[in-house]
Order: C-alpha cells, then sequence, then structure tokens
C-alpha cells in the first residue's frame, strides 16, 4: 500500500517580536486580559513591505525541501493554504513556484482558513496514494498584520492574530506503519458570518444587516470597496468569540476521535496532538476532553499567536525540532475555524 509520508518540514517566523505590551500603544487592553482570554504572550509580524505571505512560504518550503533532500526543481505539485495572499488574483501557489524557479508544475490555492493546512494535506495525500506526483510541497502561510484594526474598536480581534509559514514535503512510501492514515474534513456555513473577513466581496446587499445600515440598496449594489467601508471599520475581519468557542470546543474532539475510531485506536495511542493554535483555552479544554496528558499535546500560541493556515506546520516543525515528535509516534493535526470547517489528519511519524 502507498501512503503519504512527510520527508521534510520547516517553519519561517518574521524578527519583529510583538508583546501584549507593545499592543497598549494602540489600544485599550491589556497584558493580563489577553493572557486570560487567549493565551497569547506575544506573536510576530512580518516587515510591512519587504516581506510576503509568498516571501514567508519561501523561506519555509526552502528548509522542508532541503531537509527531503531533493531541490525545487524536483517538487511536482504546489498546495498552498492561506487567507491572506499577496493579490486577490492570482493566487499565492503561482508566486511560490516562480520565486523559487520551479518547473512549470501545477499550484492549487486552498482558502479553507485555519483549516486550510489540514484540508491541503488531505488534498495532497490524494494525489500521492493515486500516484500522480511523487514530491508534493504542501504550505500554509499567512500574513495577518497588513490587515488588522488596531484600535480599541478592533482589540477583541487584532490581538489574536500573528504572521508565519510552514511547509511539509509529501512523498509516497510503502514502508510498513508509516505515513498519513486518513484524513477527515468537515463543513457548516449556517454561521458563516460569525467568523469572516467581509470586505472587499463581491456580495454586494445579499448581507445587508446593521453592517451596512448607513447605505441604501443604490449605494450597496455599487460598492466593492469604498471610503465609507474604511470609516466604518468595515474592511477588517469580524467575528463573535463565544460563538466560535462555543462550536470550536464541540467540533474539535469530535473530529480527532473520528480519526482515531477509523483506525481502531484511542485516546491513549496518541504521542502527539498539534492543535490549530486558535486559543490555549480551545487546546486546554480538548485536551481535558480527551484526557490526555501535557506531554501529548502541543502549543506555541503563547509565542506567535493565531497564524491561522500556518498554525498547524509550525507547531508540527517546532515538536520535530524539539524531538517531541519521534519516528513511530502517533501524530493527530486537528483545526477549526472560519466556515465554519473543521478537519483532522492522523499519521505514523
Amino acid at each position: 500500500m502507498i501512503r503519504s509520508v512527510i520527508a521534510g518540514i520547516g517553519m519561517y517566523v518574521p524578527e519583529q517580536v510583538v508583546t501584549n505590551q507593545d499592543l497598549l500603544k494602540y489600544m485599550d487592553t491589556s497584558d493580563a486580559w489577553i493572557q486570560e482570554r487567549t493565551g497569547i504572550q506575544e506573536r510576530r509580524y512580518a516587515h510591512r513591505t519587504q516581506e510576503t505571505t509568498t516571501t514567508m512560504a519561501v523561506e519555509a518550503s526552502r528548509i522542508a525541501i532541503e531537509r527531503a533532500g531533493i531541490t525545487p526543481q524536483d517538487i511536482d505539485f504546489i498546495v498552498f493554504a492561506t487567507l491572506s495572499p499577496d493579490y486577490y488574483f492570482p493566487g499565492c501557489g503561482v508566486l511560490l513556484q516562480r520565486a523559487m524557479k520551479m518547473r512549470e508544475i501545477g499550484a492549487l490555492d486552498v482558502r479553507n482558513q485555519c483549516s486550510g493546512f489540514v484540508y491541503a494535506l488531505s488534498v495532497a495525500d490524494q494525489f500521492i496514494r493515486t500516484g500522480t506526483y511523487k514530491n508534493i510541497l504542501v504550505v500554509g502561510s499567512e500574513k495577518h498584520s497588513f490587515g488588522l484594526d488596531f484600535t480599541t474598536r478592533g482589540r477583541n480581534v487584532s490581538v489574536i492574530f500573528g504572521d508565519g509559514a510552514g511547509a511539509v514535503v509529501l512523498q509516497p512510501s510503502t514502508e510498513e506503519g508509516r505515513g498519513i492514515l486518513s484524513t477527515h474534513l468537515h463543513s457548516d456555513g449556517d454561521s458563516a458570518e460569525i467568523l469572516a473577513m467581509y470586505n472587499p466581496g463581491t456580495h454586494a446587499n445579499h448581507w445587508k444587516e446593521e453592517k451596512y445600515a448607513d447605505f441604501d440598496d443604490a449605494e450597496i449594489g455599487q460598492m466593492f470597496f469604498s471610503h465609507a467601508m474604511i470609516d466604518n471599520g468595515q474592511i477588517y475581519p469580524y467575528m463573535d468569540g463565544p460563538a466560535v468557542f462555543k462550536k470550536a470546543v464541540i467540533k474539535f474532539p469530535e473530529v480527532i476521535m473520528e480519526a482515531l475510531q477509523a483506525n481502531n485506536l484511542g485516546p491513549a495511542d496518541i504521542n502527539m496532538l498539534i492543535p490549530h493554535q486558535a486559543n490555549l483555552r480551545i487546546a486546554q479544554f480538548v485536551q481535558q476532553k480527551l484526557g490526555l496528558g501535557d506531554h501529548q499535546v502541543y502549543n506555541n500560541i503563547q509565542r506567535y499567536g493565531n497564524t491561522t493556515a500556518a498554525s498547524v506546520p509550525i507547531a508540527l516543525c517546532e515538536a520535530w525540532q524539539e524531538g517531541r515528535v519521534k519516528p513511530g509516534d502517533l501524530v493527530c493535526l486537528a483545526a477549526f475555524g472560519s466556515g465554519f470547517t473543521w478537519a483532522s489528519a492522523l499519521l505514523r511519524w
């Protein structure tokens, strides 16, 4: 049986460290307030003009490719997950292909936000299993800092997010008991607007509610981006935090158990759970729900904040670098986020 294995892994985070204390310059908040609600102590911000979602992806990808013992010319497909692309279009996949001077290979962009990397990994896994490709570069990269509301109005969202990138090279293997065992993907769009960035967008007046109370139908129908949107703070991400939390603490453990049960395993069999770094309180709840010890769960949101699609590969890379993920270990990756979408992947390292 052909299975997908992670042959190389890499990560990149910007040099600039932004502490909770640093954010006090821009908004009414406190270190205690942020840590109590999220567990975050600091995050990294990319350089405003010299770093992009793609350039960070390049740095992570170079490390992953080198650790896989191959060159960029050996990569035959790219799956790039991000919610913060360099451009509205084209996607970051082709920009990464260009920047790394790869062959004219396929490049697929995945827009599943916090679940993006696990979704991307699942897509790549199918290509590997069917023999379509041999060296797939799977990337999660985000530059959130460029589009956050650094005022008291936006503090509930802005204190959470950071920048960074992670990447893996997926290859086929017939080695017994190694590789991706299964992946599990879900979505429920009923509450899509609870965590979303509405503008710029093509919805016009389709979602006309209190967000557009100041505009009539004619104005809304013509707007893709306007000064009024800027003035009213409608160009920034929106999140109903409590509602997201309530959904996450249900679906996170569900999708983890789904992966374990599909492989006739239980929580005690997990050597390392890498949850999406959305909120330390969510991760701690999931850990308690599944009865996992501290040695079975890896969290680094304290240092990097929520890096959305990049959070799982960054955490996985750090855990591996620290020797907490070893050959033969059962590793579970899980994520929940905007959409809502949620996903898990179970693999034997």
